[in-house]
């Protein structure tokens, strides 16, 4: 804990052109305009109650339509069941309505949705329809970035629902949730730009947190994180999530995030 305390400091103490490229969460700013990335994303977490790991790979393509407006689709893939199954997808569009830009700083702030669907059993009382429940989420982003430092908060309301055919939400339990997240990342390399090929290397912290509407329950997670941008196109995601506290059952909140995306710059034009 004490280590992930001075990170935190680390990162917000400098006076440093940020890349607003959250691995945990998206900031309000979209995707380049007529551009399509694809994304695949891994993570191994650690059963809380039982022994062995839990991987989920998600498949992501992103498309940006234009300055204002992104759209994603995405598959959820899971061994929970010991195979390794597709166990739904998603959609997910973002548009960014305001944008204050200064020369060395900019301001966005952008409105979210999505809607998933999810066949798995239903094992845990924290909602998370990306890759756990069928259900939608919406929500707000903003984000400011100032010279090297992006720092981006969200709140969203989310909704769980039945994950058909098989499993019903369970009476009882809570199916909504509110959302809340804050993100803050620094550009640590290079210190001057000379190309778009140099590697960009960027260190960033980020706060998850979630309540359920209908009983209070919570829980806070902090996730560092490491970032590589080769070639202005391609990114490497490495991260780390710890659970700080919970009052909700979650199976495997704690384990490791691995994210590699690739993006085709004037696809769409």
């Amino acid at each position: 804990m004490r280590k992930l305390t001075v990170l935190f400091f680390f990162i917000i103490t400098f006076n440093v052109h940020a890349q607003e490229l959250f691995v945990m969460t998206e900031p309000a700013s979209n995707v380049s305009a007529c551009s399509i990335s694809a994304r695949i994303g891994q993570s191994l977490m650690k059963e809380k109650y039982d022994s062995g790991y839990n991987y989920h790979m998600m498949p992501e393509v992103t498309w940006g339509i234009n300055k204002n407006w992104m759209v994603r689709a995405s598959a959820f893939i899971s061994n929970r069941n010991t195979d390794l199954v597709t166990e739904g997808g998603g959609f997910y569009a973002k548009y960014r309505f305001l944008s204050v830009d200064d020369l060395h700083s900019h301001f966005r702030m952008a409105a979210f949705g999505r809607y998933s669907f999810n066949n798995a059993d239903i094992h845990q009382e924290e909602i998370e329809t990306m890759g756990h429940n069928t259900g939608y989420e919406a929500g707000l982003v903003v984000t400011k970035l100032v010279n090297k430092v992006a720092i981006s908060s969200s709140v969203s309301y989310e909704k769980a629902l039945d994950n058909k055919p098989d499993y019903d939400f369970p009476d009882g339990q809570a199916s909504s949730a509110i959302n809340y997240t804050l993100s803050l990342g620094r550009l640590m390399y290079p210190k001057t730009y000379t190309s778009y090929k140099q590697t960009n290397i960027n260190l960033m912290v980020e706060l998850l947190g979630q309540t359920l509407a209908d009983n209070g329950k919570s829980y806070l997670d902090i996730v560092p994180s490491i970032q590589f941008i080769v070639n202005s196109q391609a990114r490497i995601d490495l991260a780390y999530k710890q659970e700080l506290y919970s009052s909700m059952l979650r199976s495997a909140p704690n384990g490791v995030y691995l994210k590699l995306e690739y993006t085709f710059f004037n696809v769409t034009n």
